[in-house]
């Protein structure tokens, strides 16, 4: 069954991936942001119109979210670092819950039948970090803003879902990276794989301060796992699902594999006195989320591992020379 699907948030990556995945199922798509995105993102979705706007301002929520709407995907926020936790708490807070808080009322009155949440592995916080596989029902122990926002956005979703009978889900997802990454302003920093893939589009080696493991997911396969859920919404009384890769791989030995097919380019670690020019997320890796349940109740099966998603990105890069280079804040 096609259906009209309202992404808001979907001039960012993840946006944008899901956004060609619905497109290619034949479903009618609503693109929302507040500005344009690139012109090749454009170009790639087939010219599609897009509807500018703040998730802050609850008119413009109120034009888009309309009686013709099947579902919307939930992708707007501010991914925040200290800094900004520090400058702009309430920016943050009102984009990644208050906006959701508002889209949520917005679908009851307007009986949209089903609604996706993009939510992050970020929820779990410190105890992301005990050892053991992370399980969506584990507790959680977020400090920093985004990953309090994101945390509460889930508990939102949840309640909203016990008080309407909607179809209300939310997907915590791993560490994403892969096709049209870009720094929109709403995001501080660029994944690792982002800033490898700048690096050797200008040819300078990238050296890492560690090698930095965790179940990373490739943007394609969480667009995958937007399409299941809209196109075969589970018949299960869970709200949350995990979505990774299903695999532990390092930045480092994704950075080798690069190198491997990037004649001259070179990847490695920094040395305790060299210059490290990848920022690697964290100074921790944290354990794997586990992603039984979504396999279980959407057939859900990531197909981009390491070798995978090295072989597609480059593919893709080489497609759209100098892509990462103009995208990202990598550190020369």
């Amino acid at each position: 069954m096609k259906k009209t699907i309202l992404i808001i948030g979907a001039g960012g990556f993840i946006g944008v991936n899901v956004a060609l995945e619905l497109a290619a199922a034949g479903h009618s798509l609503v693109l929302v942001d507040r500005a344009l995105p690139p012109q090749a993102v454009r170009i790639a979705l087939g010219d599609r119109p897009w509807v500018l706007g703040d998730v802050r301002d609850e008119a413009f929520l109120q034009s888009v979210i309309t009686t013709d709407i099947d579902c919307i995907v939930w992708g707007a926020a501010l991914t925040a670092d200290a800094t900004r936790d520090a400058l702009e708490p309430d920016a943050i807070l009102d984009v990644n819950l208050v906006g959701l808080a508002r889209t949520l009322k917005l679908a009851r009155a307007r009986r949209v039948s089903q609604v996706i949440n993009l939510g992050s592995v970020a929820s779990f916080g410190e105890a992301a970090f005990a050892g053991t596989a992370l399980h969506e029902d584990d507790l959680t122990d977020p400090r920093g803003l985004y990953a309090l926002s994101k945390f509460a956005g889930e508990r939102l979703c949840m309640r909203f879902a016990d008080l309407t009978g909607q179809s209300i889900f939310t997907l915590r997802l791993s560490a994403a990276f892969g096709p049209w990454e870009r720094m929109t302003g709403a995001r501080d920093t660029p994944s690792p794989f982002m800033q490898l893939m700048a690096l050797a589009e200008r040819g300078e080696p990238a050296r890492l301060q560690r090698p930095c493991f965790r179940d990373w997911v490739y943007a394609p396969d969480v667009a995958a796992a937007v399409a299941l859920l809209i196109n075969r919404p589970p018949s299960t009384p869970h709200r949350l699902f995990h979505v990774s890769s299903g695999a532990r791989f390092s930045v480092l030995d994704w950075g080798l594999a690069l190198a491997a097919r990037r004649t001259g380019w070179q990847c490695g670690l920094a040395g305790s006195e060299g210059l490290v020019n990848v920022d690697p997320q964290g100074q921790r890796d944290r354990a794997d989320m586990s992603i039984a349940r979504l396999a279980e109740a959407a057939s859900f099966q990531p197909r981009f591992g390491l070798a995978e998603s090295v072989a597609h990105l480059d593919a893709w890069a080489r497609a759209h020379p100098g892509w990462f280079v103009s995208q990202t804040g990598t550190p020369s």
